[in-house]
């Protein structure tokens, strides 16, 4: 992606379409308002201290971009963001439908400036249809894509996952839609416009629930702490004494050798039943299987995991064959030993803090290093001068500018 010029319009709904070109090696010029990006004011701040340099969800989705000022609402602002998507090959906006093409900025007007351009516009339900104009923060996005009807207890109401999840799934799907126009333009030198709707990357992203209905007539519903088996359901999540693990409480052919070392365990430390002692795992059959019986197997297994920490439970399972696994914490996942040995982690140092900052790495290995933060997020206007030098404007223009509130 090097010599690759991105104009970055997102506010936060989708600032990691920016980010992910920047990782990616391409210069990446996020404009921002002349009093600074809305994102710069969202919490959590670094060390708690509210400012616009801090905001640690800035950081985390700006990386290795150009900051630069410009008010689009101006006359003036309006002839350089021309000038300057003159030089670009992608642009990404996450306006109102419709609000930068009455700015005449949209992509036909673009198109007529430069051809080869790819613009995409990441918005709630896309441009156009019925419910084009609504409102949609993540929950919305969340609720009418599905995936809300999926999440909680089934005896209580849906609930939404407790981070934001909608527009960094609608971020990123942009990023992938760019990157396949790209591929269309290096064979044609066509731009092309990628319309992403947050509602239809969720739904995209259940859409297995989709085909069991259309397949089954039935509805995939939350479950909570259970998962379907046969016609009745089997406990997957287990409280333990510092968070929850994951255990298939199951037996067969394929799970008996790990609940018979369990059971074991338990007995050994006096805390297995008589039923659970003289239960055939080999046999466990979900037909026969009922929630009477869970109800009678269950408590004493549940009782003996909350003496237990998720890692004893994991070292217990490599080594007996319990299928099981620890439900990781944001501590545990930046603890986690196997990232660290994959050197997931990226430090980038912020001289404003005087302190180098751990970022998530790339995704994905390659024999060859195409995927790195490269440099911390930038600073409120940081390159106004870089970018807007390139454009022909001198220092003395850029100041008349920035005391106008243009810049």
């Amino acid at each position: 992606m090097f010599n690759y010029r991105v104009v970055d319009l997102t506010t936060d709904e989708a600032s990691i379409c920016g980010k992910v070109f920047a990782d990616l090696g391409a210069e990446v010029i996020k404009l921002e308002e002349p009093e600074g990006d809305k994102t710069r004011s969202r919490s959590p701040f670094f060390h708690d201290e509210p400012h616009l340099e801090r905001s640690l969800f800035w950081f985390a989705y700006n990386t290795g971009k150009k900051s630069i000022t410009l008010n689009i609402d101006t006359r003036e602002g309006q002839e350089i963001f021309r000038k300057l998507v003159q030089s670009a090959h992608f642009l990404v906006e996450s306006f109102t439908p419709g609000y930068i093409s009455k700015l005449h900025l949209g992509y036909e007007e673009i198109s007529k400036i430069n051809s080869q351009i790819i613009m995409a516009s990441v918005t709630g339900f896309g441009q156009d249809g019925p419910y084009s104009q609504f409102k949609a923060p993540d929950i919305v996005c969340m609720a009418m894509g599905g995936e809300m009807n999926l999440c909680g207890d089934p005896d209580r109401a849906p609930l939404r996952l407790s981070a934001p999840q909608a527009y960094l799934h609608a971020g990123v799907e942009a990023a992938v839609g760019m990157l396949i126009a790209h591929w269309h333009r290096l064979n044609t030198g066509e731009g092309q416009y990628v319309d992403v709707s947050a509602q239809e990357c969720i739904a995209w992203e259940g859409f297995h629930n989709q085909v069991f209905w259309n397949l089954n007539r039935i509805n995939i519903t939350r479950q909570g702490s259970w998962r379907p088996f046969g016609p009745y359901r089997i406990r997957m999540l287990f409280p333990c004494r510092d968070g929850f693990i994951m255990l298939y409480f199951i037996g067969g052919i394929a799970f008996s050798k790990g609940q018979r070392a369990l059971v074991q365990w338990m007995d050994e430390e006096g805390k297995a039943t008589e039923l659970l002692r003289g239960f055939d795992w080999d046999e466990f059959d979900a037909a026969g299987y009922s929630e009477e019986m869970a109800n009678r197997l269950l408590p004493p297994i549940v009782d003996f995991i909350k003496t237990k920490t998720k890692q004893e439970m994991l070292e217990f399972a490599l080594h007996k064959g319990l299928v099981c696994a620890p439900i990781s914490s944001v501590k545990d996942i930046i603890e986690s030993p196997q990232l660290a040995a994959r050197n997931y982690w990226e430090r980038t140092y912020h001289p404003d803090l005087n302190e180098a900052l751990a970022y998530p790495g790339a995704p994905c290995k390659s024999t060859e290093p195409l995927w790195q933060v490269t440099q911390r997020a930038p600073l409120l206007g940081e390159h106004n001068e870089e970018i807007y030098g390139q454009l022909g404007l001198s220092q003395e223009e850029i100041a008349t500018l920035k005391d106008k509130g243009i810049i």
